[in-house]
């Protein structure tokens, strides 16, 4: 049985544990905090990082390699398309929210979550970046109604999960809602995909954990 580990208020694992969701996986899930010393850590995830998941086979870090794992040793329901060109265009997706958007906003993380601050530089500098960015991205993602067209994929873990984010983080440093200035309406796409279970028990599981924090 796959272990996953790390915890429910990270938006990675939550990505790879909405993917076990909706894949039917069993799995058990393990609390390990970010940036652990220990070898029993290090050994699955040598930086550190979560999430990381623990099989009968060995470990794996890095929630795109994760995905890549579950979608290959769980074949059914698939979260990818059979064509290959769609298939690329889900990762392109993929690939577009996590580095362009998602990392690039991490450096307000500071500030518009944990009480500390961020340089007026660079605020500046990330807002150049992601407006930039989220315009890119309004010319991939389709929301009809998933982000990558007509039916639920990987995309929609990672979109699920980090949007959201995205736009929080911006509004509480910029006052404004960058990914809805930048004409991406993803609050109904959001909803959407909120009525889901597996959405629903993410969701829930990060409201748990958040209360305890």
């Amino acid at each position: 049985m796959i272990t996953l580990c790390g915890f429910p208020v990270s938006n990675y694992y939550n990505v790879v544990k909405l993917a076990l969701l909706e894949k039917n996986v069993p799995f058990t899930e393990e609390y390990v905090a970010v940036g652990s010393k220990e070898e029993a850590v290090l050994s699955c995830s040598p930086l550190g990082k979560i999430p990381f998941i623990r099989t009968p086979q060995g470990a794996l870090c890095e929630s795109q390699a994760i995905l890549h794992y579950i979608e290959t040793a769980y074949p059914t329901p698939s979260l990818m398309p059979t064509d290959p060109l769609e298939a690329a265009r889900v990762r392109e997706l993929m690939t577009f929210i996590d580095l362009h958007l998602e990392l690039v906003a991490r450096d307000l993380y500071p500030q518009a979550f944990f009480g500390g601050t961020v340089s007026e530089s660079t605020q500046a500098r990330v807002r150049k970046q992601l407006e930039k960015n989220i315009a890119g991205f309004k010319r991939l993602a389709k929301f009809a109604p998933y982000v990558a067209g007509d039916t639920f994929t990987q995309a929609d873990c990672a979109a699920f999960n980090n949007l959201p984010l995205i736009g929080m983080a911006s509004k509480a440093i910029f006052g404004e809602d960058l990914l809805l200035s930048g004409g991406v309406d993803y609050k109904p796409y959001v909803k959407f995909i909120s009525e889901r279970p597996s959405a629903q028990k993410v969701a829930a599981d990060r409201k748990a954990a958040s209360s305890k924090a």
